[in-house]
């Protein structure tokens, strides 16, 4: 087994902006970890990558198996390879 099939699948919970002052959406990210730190890092920067110009982090903790529906599952199994994974959603009013 990989190092990688040993760590749990990290999600952190927050939303996100494209643009200042621009409405948010909800976002879940899922990636692969050593701590809690490494991983907002992680994801910090993979949404500067994806041009979101602010995050606002909620919450953060270990998946506990693999997700029943997508667009969860496809996100998790990208995890689980290496991938840092973004699924954004429209936030409830």
């Amino acid at each position: 087994m990989s190092e990688s099939e040993h760590r749990p699948v990290t999600i952190i919970t927050g939303r996100v902006w494209r643009e200042k002052g621009d409405e948010s959406e909800g976002v879940h990210i899922m990636l692969q970890a050593p701590d809690d730190d490494t991983a907002v890092r992680m994801a910090l920067e993979a949404l500067a990558r994806e041009g979101y110009a602010e995050a606002e982090l909620d919450q953060i903790g270990d998946m506990q198996g693999e997700p029943d529906e997508e667009p969860h599952l496809s996100a998790w199994q990208g995890a689980l390879e290496g991938e840092i994974a973004i699924v954004t959603f429209d936030e409830p009013v």
